[in-house]
């Protein structure tokens, strides 16, 4: 199955992302990733993309695009996507269902993680993110340990705009630029709201439910027609060895 996830800053995206990866065999689609990923390796398109950045540029939808197409035209990647924090346009949401649909692919569902104003401050406020392997932490949440983080305590840093001011800003971008493409998915009967107010476990719960029964039904659809097939096959030869029976 492919899904995207939404929510706002400090919704607790990447860790949910992180919790259905491990338990559904997913890949990560990453936007800033894909970007970070590409100036570290000093691609061709990387080199353009951090020639953008560091002229004060936002980089174009081609180039995201770019990326993106790459990721869902690898076969590795085949229906086991999941991507955060894209589409962020409408436009865009229209090209990510062109791409699916030229690779034979779909989005299964969209989730929304709807968190209060008040919540997300406290969440933003306490987060602590590894610059090494890019996971994020809340230190009175869900804190790093020796568990949940193999990288050493030096990599973790704060974030310098994760303050209460710029974060209801964001949050209130976030909800402005985000609606119109939750209701493009809700017209199309994918959308499915979560409260992201509750606790990390329980939101999580919430949706290894909702994705285990996709991935179920998922299954029980290709059950169905290898079966109908096969069986079409062999109903139909007995029948054309009863009427022409061989000599």
């Amino acid at each position: 199955m492919n899904l995207i996830i939404f929510g706002p800053p400090g919704a607790g995206k990447g860790t949910q992302s992180n919790n259905i990866i491990s338990n559904f065999n997913l890949k990560q689609v990453s936007t800033g990733d894909l970007l970070r990923s590409e100036i570290k390796n000093q691609t061709d398109l990387g080199k353009k993309i951090e020639s953008i950045i560091n002229n004060g540029e936002l980089v174009s939808d081609d180039v995201v695009n770019t990326l993106i197409r790459k990721i869902i035209s690898d076969s590795n990647n085949f229906n086991r996507l999941i991507f955060d924090g894209y589409p962020r346009s409408i436009s865009q949401a229209y090209r990510l269902e062109k791409l699916l649909k030229e690779f034979n692919q779909k989005i299964s569902i969209v989730l929304n993680l709807k968190v209060d104003k008040d919540v997300v401050s406290k969440r933003v406020n306490g987060r602590v993110i590894c610059i090494k392997c890019f996971r994020i932490f809340n230190v009175y949440l869900n804190p790093p340990n020796s568990k949940n983080h193999k990288c050493e305590k030096k990599y973790l840093e704060k974030r310098t705009d994760d303050n209460s001011k710029t974060v209801l800003n964001r949050y209130e971008t976030y909800v402005a630029k985000s609606k119109p493409i939750l209701d493009y998915y809700n017209k199309k009967e994918l959308l499915l709201e979560i409260d992201g107010n509750q606790k990390i476990v329980e939101i999580y719960d919430k949706i290894k439910g909702i994705l285990e029964n996709i991935r179920d039904w998922h299954y029980v659809c290709f059950l169905y027609k290898f079966l109908w097939k096969n069986l079409t096959s062999l109903i139909y030869g007995s029948y054309s060895r009863y009427q022409y029976p061989s000599r």
